[in-house]
């Protein structure tokens, strides 16, 4: 597998961590919440950017092998020094930062207000010190556009592998991972989902009890796919049959040249 294949690291990919809110009780509402906000707002031009706010959030627990299931969860989606994250002049918390949060979004503010308390009291070296009470506690600030792209995410921790396609839009909750990828995208799902694949990612780190091994990134990156033949499996649907899903894994196999003796331990 490693003469034939790549390591996902030297792709043009990034394996990234999902967001981190460090109070999730505050920033994430169902529908019945947000349409109540959203309701509240005290005039249409922010009612629209409020809507822009509240984006569909998925938990490692909403994460299947090939097929999420949404649970009705919306994350407000607040970044350092919001409104103004994209003023590098500032650095710390900030007090006009938070101004303008008020009087742009008076009603997602007031919604945080009721748990300022419990924001301030989280990590109490950053919260009040590097970000504002109201911010989450990590926002992707370095790939925060590819939370817009379509992109391949898993559980942090499964009995196998089990890693889902997620359309553009949708937050990724921490500690679950996920890679933003438009190019190959089902081939490259296909191969993680494999048998092969899960087989080489599990010699790398340790199984725990019940039998569940946690799929972190650093493991993840070191799958050699190959980047020639890619092609044949992109013809294969999003949630394949069963049928299917055993061409596939002999497809895989083919792509990495294994032996028969191979392919018959790892592909039936």
């Amino acid at each position: 597998m490693e003469a034939i294949g790549t390591p996902l690291r030297e792709w043009d990919i990034n394996i990234y961590r999902g967001v981190l809110t460090g109070y999730n009780d505050a920033f994430i509402i169902d529908s019945a919440k947000r349409e109540e906000i959203l309701a509240n707002c005290q005039t249409e031009d922010e009612r629209i950017r409020t809507t822009d706010l509240i984006r569909p959030i998925l938990r490692g627990r909403d994460i299947k092998r090939y097929e999420y299931n949404w649970a009705d969860l919306w994350l407000i989606y607040i970044p350092w020094h919001f409104p103004l994250q994209a003023d590098t002049s500032i650095q710390g918390s900030s007090e006009k930062a938070e101004q303008v949060f008020k009087e742009q979004y008076p009603t997602i503010y007031s919604h945080l207000l009721q748990y300022k308390s419990q924001l301030s009291a989280r990590n109490k070296a950053e919260t009040g010190i590097r970000y504002e009470w109201y911010a989450m506690q990590r926002w992707g600030a370095n790939y925060s556009d590819d939370f817009n792209k379509p992109k391949i995410t898993w559980g942090n921790l499964n009995l196998t592998a089990a890693f889902a396609l997620v359309p553009e839009g949708f937050i990724i909750n921490a500690p679950s991972p996920f890679i933003a990828v438009e190019k190959y995208a089902l081939a490259l799902l296909h191969i993680l989902n494999s048998k092969v694949a899960d087989y080489y990612i599990r010699t790398l780190g340790v199984t725990r009890n019940g039998g569940y091994f946690e799929y972190k990134p650093m493991f993840v990156e070191q799958l050699p796919v190959p980047k020639e033949g890619l092609d044949v499996l992109e013809k294969y649907p999003l949630n394949p049959s069963d049928e299917q899903a055993q061409e596939i894994e002999h497809m895989i196999c083919e792509l990495y040249k294994l032996t028969d003796n191979e392919i018959q331990l790892l592909c039936q």
